[in-house]
């Protein structure tokens, strides 16, 4: 399996290409603000088909280039539907007052083909299986991306800490409980690719997060394999 991932932009959102291996066709997760660049030069080392783009939820940190990646390679976009007006709309997930202008005024739309995810599908693209999970909390539509020992957590849960919850569809009791049913019944042998920041483990965050201490996974074995 190839896992290729950087921080893109000022928000230094972590934008990843996943295939099958080079030569494959791969998917890309999360193309942030000036993604573009990054994006290219992993498909070119590679000799990789993009075949779709895959939005963890819908903030702008996480969407900036979806668009133009899908609209370059003729692809279509996945998301949730409950965040899918912030592709065209990202000020709505936005803590703006009204009539303020989103980086002085530019605008969004969505590409021409944009499908829905829903929780517990399993999307079979590009050569691999993704499970998705649906994981409101930080915002109404946050998704998760599981594959094989590794999860695609977004900005559901990072090293050390987890997703805030004090914009415009953030809830911290529903991200409590995505925590507890999508997150802590796996093994701890899980990595975990998160949307900011280093990647680190299902056991690390399990042993060491204080945003986990006392909660307890709503399904599945505590610990471990």
């Amino acid at each position: 399996m190839l896992i290729a991932g950087f921080p893109a932009g000022s928000f230094a959102a972590n934008c990843y290409v996943v295939a099958p291996g080079p030569g494959e066709e791969c998917v890309i997760i999360d193309p942030g603000q000036d993604s573009m660049p990054g994006i290219e030069e992993i498909v070119a080392e590679q000799r990789l088909r993009p075949v779709a783009v895959l939005a963890t939820h819908g903030h702008i940190d996480h969407i900036w280039s979806v668009a133009p990646v899908c609209g370059a390679r003729n692809i279509p976009a996945y998301i949730h539907p409950a965040d899918r007006a912030l592709l065209s709309d990202p000020a709505r997930g936005l803590s703006l007052a009204a009539g303020q202008q989103l980086f002085g005024g530019l605008t969004f739309a969505e590409p021409d083909d944009v499908l829905d995810l829903a929780d517990q599908m399993t999307l079979e693209i590009a050569g691999v299986s993704l499970l998705v999970s649906h994981a409101p909390g930080h915002t109404q539509g946050s998704v998760t991306f599981g594959l094989a020992e590794t999860l695609f957590t977004g900005d559901l849960l990072f090293a050390g800490s987890i997703g805030r919850t004090d914009l415009p569809g953030g809830d911290y009791g529903a991200i409590l409980d995505s925590l507890a049913r999508v997150c802590l019944p796996l093994p701890d042998e899980t990595v975990v690719l998160p949307g900011h920041g280093p990647e680190t483990s299902i056991g690390a965050e399990r042993a060491a997060n204080p945003f986990l201490a006392g909660l307890a996974p709503s399904t599945g074995p505590a610990r471990g394999l």
